[in-house]
């Protein structure tokens, strides 16, 4: 049971993790953040979320 428990907490992280993401991309989209505002808070995301820079979609 805790295993199901654990792969769920993942499976927030990760949802919450691509909607970060995804509103990133918007202010991006709209020119509201620089190219460089972008990567920076992306990189700092994928840091502070645990997921490695080779598994961004």
């Amino acid at each position: 049971m805790e295993e199901t428990k654990e792969q769920s907490a993942e499976e927030k992280k990760k949802e919450l993790y691509e909607r970060q993401k995804e509103l990133l991309d918007t202010f991006l989209a709209h020119h509201a953040i620089t190219k460089a505002q972008y990567d920076k808070s992306l990189g700092d995301l994928t840091v502070k979320m645990g997921f490695a820079a080779g598994k961004q979609e």
